[in-house]
């Protein structure tokens, strides 16, 4: 679960002394008992798995994996994989069996007639061609980073470092960082080429070559994110480590606890110190660096020393060391605005809670919203302004997610699900306005429950 990472030959056999032959015969209760970190099962298309071991080996990180133990994980593994007969090959080792005939094929709260209608759609978008990829999109997309990247450079060697060339030098370069970001996240979801292995390769380009980050570490984070998008404790982009409270659960529950780390009812306000000036050049940052050198991961960390060494050797000449110093941290204090603002509208203004185990689509859309169609809004956004058509098809090529949208709205239509879409301005006043609702909910509970 989860495209990142890669392998070439099928894993070892589940737990020892698991039932290899297959042949066990499993209720729903059974199977969500297995779902704790040393004990994982998990449920596709009625073929019950022991992952237990092969968790640790998963390409897409191990906690990406382990968010559907004791779960049906049918959607799930289908939207992440494009290859579906390549991964099913590492399935077969950890087969212990299926669900009785007398369960269901879904668990808990998931819609059986919302998975039926989703899988036909779904079925629909491919016959026509939907998850094709347009070679010529991408290609020209690169293109116009390296040349925003070469034209940054080019401006200051010929013309000087005076102020304002070396502003029109930065903005130049965060464009093309933040376009970067988008390219490389469309490698990462393996929704370029057919091959994975070139979309890894590609990946490990973009990321670790033109932005300095590490392709392991954002898979292994991000696909989190996709899996369990808005759920406490799954997804890593609504761990807020205290410094905010988000949502209309965790506010409650940190005020009834009179938790207070931060003057959370002014969050909305210090966020905008703390939030899109901080996130890539010191958090991410620190994180990436931290990530590589815990796993050893010394590919990801040489990628990412090649754009440095790159970097420093077109600057210092131009600058001396210090002054290419100071203008990277500039250039990542831009990027990092256009990134959360791009992220955050989407994402945290909707619903923010505890697992509810709902349907692919349900959980999906609870989560997300749709910023308006425009040249510049898909082009601001890396075309994640369709939020919900990405997260509910992360291997589709982005040029085509507004062919899809109108399917899925209508389908979100005929089973009474919300679906979002809004302005750019409204997308981002909502962000604040979230916060502020949130923290106004903290101070009551604190105050009087």
């Amino acid at each position: 679960m989860g495209g990142g990472g890669q392998l070439t030959e099928p894993g070892e056999p589940g737990e020892p002394g698991s039932r290899r032959a297959g042949g066990g015969v499993y209720t729903w209760e059974e199977v969500q008992s297995h779902c704790s970190r040393n004990d994982q099962w998990l449920v596709i298309n009625r073929k019950v798995y022991n992952i237990t071991q092969w968790a640790k080996r998963h390409p897409g990180g191990f906690r990406v994996i382990s968010h559907y133990a004791g779960e049906d994980a049918t959607e799930a593994f289908t939207a992440f994989h494009p290859d579906l007969k390549f991964a099913q090959k590492f399935l077969k080792p950890l087969l212990i069996g299926e669900l009785a005939a007398t369960e269901p094929s879904q668990d808990r709260n998931k819609n059986a007639a919302i998975i039926r209608d989703f899988h036909i759609l779904r079925d629909r978008a491919e016959s026509e061609g939907l998850f094709q990829a347009r070679p010529l999109f991408f290609c020209l997309h690169l293109g116009h980073i390296l040349l925003l990247e070469a034209l940054a450079w080019l401006i200051i060697w010929l013309w000087g470092t005076s102020w304002t060339l070396t502003f029109l030098c930065s903005i130049m370069l965060a464009i093309a960082q933040s376009q970067a970001g988008w390219l490389q996240h469309d490698f990462g979801h393996l929704s370029v080429f057919k091959k994975s292995s070139w979309n890894h390769m590609l990946h490990k380009f973009v990321i670790g070559h033109l932005k300095g980050a590490s392709a392991n570490w954002w898979n292994h984070r991000h696909f989190q994110h996709h899996a369990k998008p808005n759920i406490f404790s799954k997804d890593p982009d609504v761990n807020m480590l205290h410094i905010f409270v988000v949502g209309a659960t965790q506010p409650v529950e940190y005020g009834i606890k009179k938790i207070k780390y931060m003057p959370y009812h002014h969050q909305h306000q210090y966020f905008l110190l703390v939030g899109p000036p901080l996130l890539i050049p010191v958090y991410f940052h620190i994180q990436i660096i931290r990530t590589m050198i815990s796993r050893h991961d010394w590919v990801d960390l040489a990628w990412s020393m090649s754009y440095y060494l790159r970097y420093l050797c077109c600057y210092v000449p131009l600058y001396g060391l210090l002054g290419s110093v100071a203008l990277i941290s500039f250039v990542r204090f831009l990027e990092s605005h256009w990134f959360v603002w791009v992220t955050q509208m989407n994402h945290l203004p909707m619903d923010i809670d505890h697992e509810k185990h709902h349907d692919w689509l349900t959980m999906q859309l609870q989560a997300t919203c749709n910023i308006e169609k425009s040249l510049f809004n898909d082009w601001f956004s890396g075309h994640l302004n369709f939020q919900i058509e990405h997260h509910l098809f992360p291997t589709m090529p982005r040029h085509n997610y507004h062919l899809v949208a109108p399917l899925v709205h209508a389908l979100c239509k005929k089973h009474g699900i919300p679906y979002q879409v809004k302005t750019m301005w409204q997308g981002l006043v909502d962000v604040i306005r979230s916060l502020k609702n949130s923290g106004d909910l903290w101070l009551d509970a604190y105050l009087h429950k």
